[in-house]
C-alpha cells in the first residue's frame, strides 16, 4: 500500500490531546489513531479518562491543547452538531429514546436528519410514512422487526439498546461512538448486543469504551488502554492483555478478568 493509502486508511487521529480542570490532568497527550472500518475499544481502570477522551472527540468538552482529525479534515474546534453532520455520531446523544413511541416511531425519528437539518414532529403523516421501508429495514438489522409496533417502554434493557443503536445507525455514521453498550446487562443480552455491534460493524468504523473484556476480546481489532489519563498500550487483545503494565493497572480480578476473557 502506498504512503498515500496509509493515511486514508485512518478515520480519526487525536494528537498531543489534553484536558485539564483547574490543575487536574484529566487526559495527558493522548495520540490515538483509528482505522478505518475497525473496531476500536478504548479501556481502562475507572477514572483513567475514556469518557473524557469521547467528550473531546463529540466536543462537549473543548480540548485545553491538542488537536483532532477526522476524514483529513481539523475538527478541533468545531461544535457538536458540526461533528455529526460529518458523520460521527454518538450513542447517547440520541439513547434516550422516547419511551411511549413504538419501536418503529423512534427510529422514524432518527431517520428525518434526511429530511433537513431539524427535527419535525409535525411533519404529515404521509411524509413520515415514506421512511418507514427504511426504518423496517434497520429494526430487521438488530432483530426488533417483530416488535416494530411495541411502545419503547415495554421493551427489556437489552433490546432497547438494540433500539438505540438501530437510532444511531439511522442517522448515517461513518464513525460510531458507543459509550459502554453492554453495561448493566445479563449474559443473553450482553452476547446478543455483542454480536450485533459485530454486524453493524461491517460498513464502518465503531470506537467504543467497554468494560467487559469478554466483549472486547471477541469483537475489537485494536485495543487503546488509559490509565490516569495517558495511554500505557496499545494494540490487539493477544499482545495488551500480556502487558505487564496493563496487568498492573488492573490488578486484582481484573487482571484475572484479562487473562481469561477468551476463555
Amino acid at each position: 500500500m502506498t504512503d498515500s493509502g496509509k493515511v486514508s486508511d485512518t478515520i480519526l487521529q487525536t494528537t498531543g490531546l489534553v484536558k485539564e480542570f483547574k490543575g487536574f490532568v484529566a487526559v495527558s497527550d493522548v495520540n490515538l489513531s483509528v482505522r478505518r472500518g475497525q473496531i476500536h475499544a478504548l479501556i481502562g481502570p475507572n477514572g483513567a479518562g475514556k469518557t473524557t477522551v469521547f467528550n473531546l472527540l463529540t466536543k462537549f468538552l473543548p480540548p485545553t491543547r491538542g488537536a483532532i482529525v477526522f476524514n483529513g479534515h481539523d475538527i478541533t474546534r468545531e461544535k457538536p452538531a458540526q461533528i455529526a453532520r460529518r458523520g460521527i455520531i454518538r450513542s447517547f446523544q440520541i439513547s434516550a429514546t422516547f419511551p411511549h413511541l413504538t419501536v418503529l416511531e423512534n427510529v422514524r425519528i432518527g431517520l428525518q436528519r434526511q429530511l433537513g437539518n431539524s427535527y419535525h414532529f409535525w411533519r404529515s403523516e404521509r411524509v413520515l410514512d415514506s421512511l418507514n421501508g427504511r426504518a423496517m429495514e434497520l429494526l430487521d438489522t438488530v432483530g426488533l422487526t417483530e416488535l416494530a409496533d411495541t411502545i419503547t417502554v415495554e421493551l427489556s434493557y437489552g433490546r432497547k439498546r438494540a433500539l438505540e443503536i438501530a437510532t444511531t445507525l439511522a442517522m448515517a455514521p461513518e464513525l460510531m461512538l458507543l459509550d459502554e453498550p453492554t453495561q448493566g446487562m445479563g449474559h443473553e443480552d450482553v452476547d446478543r448486543v455483542t454480536e450485533l455491534i459485530k454486524k453493524v460493524s461491517a460498513n464502518r468504523t465503531i470506537l467504543m469504551v467497554e468494560h467487559n473484556m469478554g466483549v472486547v476480546a471477541r469483537i475489537a481489532n485494536t485495543i487503546t488502554v488509559l490509565q490516569r489519563g495517558q495511554v500505557i498500550a496499545e494494540g490487539p487483545y493477544e499482545v495488551v492483555s500480556q502487558n505487564p503494565q496493563v496487568l498492573e493497572a488492573y490488578m486484582g480480578s481484573a487482571d484475572t478478568e484479562l487473562k481469561g476473557a477468551h476463555g
